[in-house]
């Protein structure tokens, strides 16, 4: 389930929506931190989140650009690795649709709650609620929909989201609050979700 076996073109052709959401990420990447170009610059200061600029200038595209920023090439990567690994198997259950759509919402009801509880100078970026939002996913399936998923699955996902809700409070420059409600956002969102779903058979 979590293993790659496609070829390129075969993971683009099979997990559309993942594949444009990393382009994404790399792209924006490239674009505003790879190459010196002030246009670029300008465009990822609008992009990233600011709780301050969203709180008193009312900036609140950035709640949605921020899903898609990132600081550094290593924090892009990370998250993009992560999309890659996770994100088609979903992608596959859910539809194209339902899977952008509880993508972007964990992400924004993680930003929301960076910006609520989160100090007026926090700068914030990264897919990482979004991620956390396809781990609720999972969950949710594990304790209420089991019967979807094998057992090795099943422990492979209990395992990776202790280790990664873990690491959320131990290591630095996390922010805590995307994380922990973009996990709550997809969570919340698995039952609307998962009222017609395919059998574990037509997963990849």
């Amino acid at each position: 389930m979590f293993l790659r076996t496609e070829s390129f073109k075969e993971f683009i052709r099979f997990y559309p929506i993942v594949s444009i959401i990393i382009g994404i990420n790399l792209g924006l990447w490239l674009l505003t931190e790879f190459l010196p170009i002030p246009i670029f610059q300008v465009l990822r200061d609008l992009g990233l989140g600011h709780n301050g600029l969203i709180s008193y200038n009312q900036e609140y595209w950035r709640l949605f650009t921020a899903i898609f920023f990132h600081f550094g090439l290593m924090h892009t990567i990370f998250n993009s690795f992560s999309l890659v690994l996770f994100g088609p198997a979903l992608e596959r259950l859910l539809g194209k649709a339902k899977f952008f759509v509880v993508y972007v919402i964990a992400g924004l009801v993680g930003n929301i709650a960076t910006l609520w509880l989160g100090s007026p100078y926090v700068i914030h970026a990264g897919a990482s609620g979004a991620v956390f939002g396809l781990f609720g996913v999972y969950v949710f399936i594990v304790v209420f929909r089991k019967h979807i998923l094998d057992y090795q699955s099943t422990q492979i996902i209990v395992v990776i989201t202790i280790i990664a809700l873990i690491m959320t409070f131990l290591r630095p420059n996390i922010n805590e609050y995307a994380h922990i409600f973009g996990f709550i956002g997809g969570f919340a969102l698995a039952p609307a979700l998962l009222n017609k779903y395919r059998s574990k058979s037509n997963w990849i």
